[in-house]
């Protein structure tokens, strides 16, 4: 079997609304969707987080026409230098561009023996994966502590949701501290509740608010500031369990937090090389789970992994609710009781859905892509960090 082509389609991924993060407006996001074509009419399928790699995806296509996709290694030889130099030294896109080609020849390994990706990990040691639903202050939907506990509690009554994440980001503290006070008491002691800060919090505010947030039970607290050395120190002052989106083990091991890895295989380099950093994070005591705001195809993945890897116990993140649409066929995925079935189909178990692909692409090329930093209070000017 050889690789023909390699085709990357760049597609809008909107949510329903707009989310306050710490940049500014999050009103969903772009990708790029990868199909790995080959001799045999077996077509991979990946997905890269951002749309700034399409050209080195689209190098990295004609690097690889000719050769076996079922040589992983290979294909990674011939596309990326010393990944010691490229991710600490160079321009990390090259990890993200390959990760996303990586993710489809994984697909083309599942449908070439016929199996599902958790066969070839290994098998499966669970049937269902556990997603959070996700909270947060939206323009023209939940703008208030009591509007967000009433979008909870009505996850709660319609899909039987018990774990819930969130970003409360409108720079004020009282109003974080008050929204988990009354999620706590709304949801009950046994819901979970984690948050994510954006980094939005200096290191005096976020002791300020993880002592206030002490008697609420909170399961996790994500980049509550902006560095691994701010948030050891901050460990001296709450139990609450940190995680991040920066995936420095060694550094996290030195430091003695964070205390997990929230992120995207493609941006870890592909299917293989995030099975090598869980195992890692597992000889270490340190937690990962799977990140938010996929194209359907990364999910996919996500949810093999997850259901191969006994070390991930936590809910990934989930932004499925949100999500207006994706590119496979039957999406987005929705979680009922917290949990989404693994796909049984071979490779990654889902099938490209060709005219959504169309849909979101055209919305691409007609609104560029979605702008995760604008700032409607500050038109023209970007934010600066921490926020208080």
């Amino acid at each position: 079997m050889k690789i023909t082509r390699i085709r990357a389609t760049p597609v809008n991924i909107p949510l329903e609304a707009p989310i306050w993060w710490s940049g500014g407006h999050y009103p969903g996001t772009s990708k790029i969707v990868v199909e790995v074509e080959t001799d045999q009419g077996i077509v991979g399928l990946g997905e890269a987080p951002s749309v700034e790699v399409l050209p080195t995806i689209m190098a990295m296509g004609d690097r690889l026409r000719g050769f076996d996709p079922l040589d992983i290694a290979g294909c990674e030889v011939a596309c990326v230098p010393p990944w010691q130099i490229v991710q600490n030294t160079d321009d990390s896109s090259t990890v993200k561009a390959f990760g996303a080609i990586e993710i489809a020849l994984w697909d083309i390994r599942g449908k070439v023996w016929n199996v599902p990706l958790y066969t070839l990990l290994g098998g499966k040691v669970r049937d269902e994966i556990q997603f959070t639903e996700y909270f947060g202050f939206r323009p023209g939907h939940e703008m208030s502590p009591s509007a967000i506990v009433d979008y909870c509690l009505s996850m709660r009554e319609k899909h039987g949701s018990t774990a819930f994440e969130g970003k409360l980001i409108l720079g004020r503290p009282s109003l974080e501290v008050e929204t988990v006070k009354l999620l706590r008491d709304a949801l009950g002691p046994d819901a979970t509740i984690r948050l994510d800060s954006n980094m939005q919090w200096s290191l005096a505010t976020a002791r300020r608010i993880l002592d206030q947030l002490r008697e609420y039970n909170v399961r996790n607290y994500e980049d509550p500031v902006g560095t691994f050395e701010e948030m050891a120190a901050l460990r001296r002052h709450s139990t609450i369990p940190f995680s991040t989106h920066v995936p420095d083990l060694r550094r996290a091991v030195a430091l003695g937090t964070p205390d997990s890895f929230v992120t995207n295989f493609a941006v870890l380099g592909g299917i293989g090389r995030s099975i090598r950093f869980i195992g890692a994070c597992e000889a270490m005591g340190v937690g990962f789970w799977c990140y938010s705001g996929d194209a359907g195809i990364c999910t996919a993945a996500y949810l093999h992994v997850s259901a191969a890897t006994q070390w991930i116990q936590e809910p990934s993140q989930s932004l499925f609710r949100w999500q207006v649409g994706d590119v496979i066929e039957g999406g987005p995925f929705r979680q009922t009781n917290n949990v989404v079935p693994v796909p049984q189909g071979p490779g990654l178990g889902v099938t490209l859905d060709r005219k959504a692909l169309d849909h979101w692409h055209k919305h691409f090329t007609e609104n560029g892509p979605l702008d995760h930093f604008h700032d409607p209070l500050r038109p023209g000017k970007y934010r600066r960090l921490p926020l208080h």
